[in-house]
């Protein structure tokens, strides 16, 4: 028979936790009865030893801090906000250090209904995942659980970022943003690109990335085989950078996709 597991004794392990894992945990033993967790949780927070951060998510109070003076890292925070929470989009270039412009603002993917909420000055976003990803494991893959401050954070890669901000700008901090951030990384891992472009099942998002791919074809090391596969699934019509935007550019018939000459010149870069 699995023993319980005493509150304390979760608390060390779980810096920020969901009330869900810490009633499977705490009710491994039999003889308890099914509110006796809840309880336990209010407890320590009359106590001062637990932080709520919103309905059924809370924080543990380091020994020798107080619930307001407690820092708790925003990213450990995202990860608990639902059972499969991913800190994604324009959260995981900063989170990686990639991200050119720091914001309060923080997606992250979810499966689940979850409604956007702040807390301390940062705003946390639940991103539907796409729904071809919904039925693929780990929401499609490219998810890393990586350590921060005592807790584990599930985040997506650097290569399956590039494709989620392309494919939604919104959540990337605007073309500027995406641009400047993703040239500060120095390499990607051009086949794991490819390859979570095709799950998205998105000709345009999959033209985007060639185009960016193209555009920088020199300093990500880009070969011919990585454009030929995304250049046969991109487009058969013209199509616009931007979905429900018809901004005026360019059209780039390999892609067959409309870009603006801001974003295809960079223009940007031109001012210091």
């Amino acid at each position: 028979m699995a023993s319980t597991m005493k509150p304390l004794d979760y608390f060390a392990l779980h810096p920020v936790f969901r009330l869900e894992d810490f009633t499977a945990a705490h009710q491994a033993g039999e003889g308890l009865k099914p509110d006796s967790s809840l309880a336990a949780v209010k407890q320590h927070i009359r106590a001062g030893n637990l932080l709520r951060i919103r309905r059924k998510v809370y924080a543990v109070v380091p020994r020798g801090q107080t619930p307001d003076s407690m820092a708790v890292d925003p990213y450990v925070i995202a990860s608990n906000l639902a059972p499969d929470a991913v800190v994604a989009y324009h959260g995981a270039l900063q989170f990686h250090g990639k991200a050119h412009s720091l914001t309060r603002r923080l997606p992250f993917l979810t499966a689940t209904k979850s409604k956007p909420f702040v807390f301390r000055g940062t705003e946390f976003v639940p991103v539907p995942v796409p729904p071809p990803l919904r039925a693929l494991p780990d929401l499609g893959g490219g998810v890393v659980a990586k350590p921060r401050d005592g807790a584990t954070v599930r985040v997506t890669t650097l290569e399956r970022t590039m494709v989620d901000v392309l494919d939604a700008p919104r959540h990337g901090g605007g073309w500027e943003e995406i641009w400047r951030s993703l040239e500060s990384v120095e390499f990607f891992d051009l086949d794991a690109v490819t390859d979570y472009a095709f799950k998205l099942k998105s000709a345009v998002t999959v033209a985007k990335v060639g185009f960016y791919l193209e555009q920088h074809r020199e300093e990500l090391m880009v070969e011919d085989r990585h454009l030929d596969r995304l250049r046969e699934r991109a487009p058969r019509r013209p199509m616009y950078l931007e979905r429900g935007k018809r901004e005026p550019g360019k059209l780039l018939s390999r892609w067959d996709l409309v870009v603006p000459e801001r974003i295809l010149n960079r223009s940007w870069a031109e001012v210091t």
